[in-house]
């Protein structure tokens, strides 16, 4: 499975709206949207250090490096080049 697709999946398993009303981009802001809140960036930011074995530091724990699938992703490759 691709790296955007696991992140996307992850994100479409914890929605906090129904699934057919959950439509985005890889590009589309999942917390403006409303499809996520607060609490489950805490998730995602250790879904992502645990999955891709990486370590996220400080200074990068910004709602901007999570606020989309494709965020994610370049957050990921920079952490492991």
């Amino acid at each position: 499975m691709e790296l955007n697709q696991k992140i996307r999946s992850y994100i479409e398993d914890n929605l906090v709206v129904f699934e057919d009303e959950a439509e985005f981009t890889d590009d589309d802001n999942i917390f403006k949207m409303g499809f996520v809140n607060s609490l489950f960036a805490m998730k995602l930011l250790n879904f992502v250090e645990k999955e891709f074995d990486i370590t996220v530091e400080n200074d990068e724990i910004d709602i901007k490096n999570f606020s989309s699938v494709s965020k994610i992703v370049q957050l990921v490759e920079s952490k492991r080049n």
